[in-house]
């Protein structure tokens, strides 16, 4: 089985990615990434992660539209604030969009206000459904290679593979869409598209797993980014506690509230803040594979604190998965369709 786990943390044969919102994409000056969540292949391009970083907002955006800007934004902006979004945000007349100056870095938080105020849409699967960004699975490599083959990587070019030495990788960027957001049980299920079979299927994947797992499973890991890094990848030990039928709210002010309920696993063990996302997996025996059974969603609010001392010392030690039993049903309807 040591083996089979060593795989599971390798770039080469590691099916846990991640997911960023792309501003820019074909400005490879301009070309900028937010939005960072864990991911994971479970075949034939379909990729799983949670679904609650969509309905969060962006705050700051890196580029309008100008059509946008004129049409959405200006109309509704007093003589002040009209004065500082212009000084934020300018003007390229060839692209027709406007790009945040970085050197009115002292007007942002003015600029996040005036958003909030106008009730602008930043979240970011509106920016999604706009074009203002869009989602990529990233997938990097210590060499200029995708898996180490020259085919695949001749598909690539300037805009979706580049080398960024400041972390020693190559990266390759797939374009995703989202095929159906599971909000209650903060699930997402996407899908790599605009590019060939043979890239699709060279890209390790997970088998899922529907059970409910006893609170006794053996072999039961956690597979996230490195804990001092998101460009590395931990498999970690975590024990089911026990389970919940979950119920919290997720404030989303511009759609409107919405709440995460149904079948959680209470976990303890190790998780990242930034590990939303991460698959919980268990080793099968009988099939000498690793297998995915759940998602890691929420940090569960029981604490421990350091010298009694609360600011800034309260760390949560227990976290909440979402079984994929849950949306059973619906994501098999999903994978059916496309076979």
């Amino acid at each position: 089985m040591l083996n089979k786990q060593l795989e599971l943390t390798h770039e080469q044969t590691s099916p846990l990615f991640r997911l960023m919102w792309e501003y820019n994409p074909n400005e490879p000056e301009r070309k900028s990434f937010e939005n960072n969540i864990c991911a994971f292949h479970i075949g034939n391009g379909f990729i799983l992660s949670v679904a609650h970083n969509l309905r969060t907002e962006a705050l700051l955006l890196k580029s309008i539209p100008e059509e946008i800007y004129i049409e959405e934004i200006l109309p509704k902006l007093s003589p002040e604030n009209h004065a500082i979004m212009n000084h934020a945000y300018k003007l390229d007349t060839e692209t027709h969009k406007r790009y945040l100056n970085g050197s009115a870095s002292h007007l942002f938080p003015n600029v996040i206000s005036i958003f909030k105020e106008l009730n602008f849409d930043t979240r970011w699967l509106r920016l999604m459904q706009r074009n203002i960004c869009a989602p990529k699975l990233i997938i990097q490599f210590k060499n200029d290679l995708f898996y180490n083959n020259k085919n695949l990587t001749a598909q690539f070019n300037a805009i979706n593979h580049f080398n960024e030495p400041t972390i020693n990788r190559h990266t390759f960027l797939l374009d995703v869409e989202l095929v159906e957001a599971f909000y209650s049980g903060d699930i997402a299920l996407y899908k790599i598209i605009n590019c060939d079979k043979e890239i699709i299927n060279s890209i390790p994947a997970l088998e899922m797993d529907f059970s409910v797992l006893p609170d006794n499973a053996e072999n039961f890991y956690c597979l996230q980014s490195s804990p001092s890094s998101e460009i590395g990848r931990m498999l970690n030990q975590g024990k089911i506690e026990g389970y919940l039928e979950h119920f919290n709210v997720f404030v989303d002010r511009l759609g409107g509230n919405y709440t995460f309920e149904g079948l959680r696993y209470l976990l303890a063990g190790y998780f990242r803040f930034g590990s939303s996302g991460a698959p919980y997996i268990f080793y099968d025996a009988e099939k000498n594979m690793f297998k995915v059974n759940a998602i890691q969603s929420e940090a569960c609010p029981i604490q421990l604190s350091i010298e009694n001392k609360r600011d800034g010392n309260f760390q949560y030690v227990k976290a909440l998965a979402s079984p994929l039993h849950i949306i059973k049903d619906k994501l098999e309807k999903h994978l059916l369709k496309s076979t």
